[in-house]
């Protein structure tokens, strides 16, 4: 298989593998990381995600049963390990593939509460021309992938065991062996999680398809709407452009925050609905324009064309007009939040 495949397995001195030790702990780079590891030692991979049969088998994780919480994942990883015959586990605390060249996503704590002695094993992936690991790709590609490219060189490396120390919580104790990790490895030890991740390819997801997507299978309210008063627009580059059309819409919304303060906090999201709740909850300080009217602004003539195609003889709701100064006591501001909420939610419904 690995000639089929091109896969070439190095690994450092095989006599630092501790016999004794149940639980390995690797990084995570592609989607056959416990494959290979498995063609050095015999060793475990309980199955996470995924529907358990012959996909599951054929790939290579162990099914467990078990499809509650990580709580009741622990305890069933704790009743295989405690039967020394069973093969030692191998487990991927950062629950997530990375391309192993900038940094190692943030441990989880649960493969470190099951034995108090874990050792590390570093794994590095080379690949001619292309790269080793595509951000939410399927197993199926990345299989696809790894038959089209001549070799695939895994380089393993057995670390040291780790033991926990005195009264160490399994949090600390994860932390410490992602620091030995990346130290080996070379790279960046990061607080962020898998979640951050899915996080943040849900959103280059969204970014995509709103910038491929027509501009007559938007919805009115989704296009972008370029002020004519803006001098110069023609000189702007495509993605100003962009930044300045988000921007206006959530001066739109919420009239009295700086225009540079729009920008900078879009230029990082890259959401107008993301930036309306920065600012609304005061993630993002500014200081409110005096000058600036505080009245939400009139619907265009289109949207009001549509809303009273749509909404007939309803009446429209008039929202309460936010604050124009900053005020000085905690509980004005609060009550001053609470009404742009409202005055935002109406506008939203209209």
């Amino acid at each position: 298989m690995c000639s089929v495949l091109g896969l070439f397995v190095q690994q450092s001195d095989p006599r630092l593998r501790d016999a004794n030790v149940q639980v390995y702990i690797a990084n995570h780079v592609t989607q056959f990381d416990h494959n290979v590891i498995n063609l050095l030692t015999s060793c475990n991979t309980p199955a996470l995600n995924g529907a358990p049969g012959f996909i599951c088998w054929s790939r290579g994780f162990m099914e467990l049963g078990v499809t509650g919480s990580r709580a009741e994942l622990v305890d069933s990883l704790k009743a295989y390990s405690s039967h020394r015959e069973n093969p030692p586990l191998l487990l991927f605390p950062e629950e997530a593939a990375t391309n192993g060249r900038a940094g190692l996503l943030r441990f989880s704590s649960w493969p470190f509460s099951i034995l108090d002695v874990v050792q590390p094993v570093a794994l590095q992936v080379q690949r001619p021309l292309i790269t080793v690991s595509v951000a939410d790709s399927s197993w199926i590609t990345e299989l696809l992938w790894t038959f089209f490219v001549p070799f695939t060189v895994y380089q393993v490396r057995w670390m040291p065991s780790v033991p926990r120390r005195a009264e160490e919580l399994s949090e600390d104790f994860a932390l410490r062996v992602q620091e030995l990790l990346a130290m080996e490895l070379g790279v960046v030890s990061t607080r962020l999680t898998a979640a951050d991740k899915a996080e943040h390819m849900k959103r280059l997801r969204h970014t995509s398809l709103l910038r491929f997507a027509p501009a007559s299978s938007q919805p009115l309210a989704a296009r972008p709407r370029m002020p004519s008063s803006l001098p110069g627009v023609g000189s702007f580059a495509p993605e100003d452009v962009r930044i300045t059309a988000m921007a206006q819409r959530v001066k739109e919304v919420l009239p009295h925050v700086p225009l540079d303060v729009i920008r900078t906090d879009l230029a990082q999201t890259n959401c107008v609905d993301t930036t309306i709740a920065n600012l609304l909850e005061g993630r993002v300080p500014f200081f409110p324009e005096s000058e600036a009217g505080a009245d939400l602004p009139a619907p265009s003539t289109s949207q009001a064309a549509a809303a009273s195609g749509i909404q007939g003889s309803v009446a429209v709701p008039t929202s309460k007009p936010a604050t124009k100064q900053f005020a000085k006591s905690p509980v004005e501001r609060h009550l001053s939040l609470q009404e742009r909420k409202r005055a935002l939610y109406d506008y939203a419904r209209r």
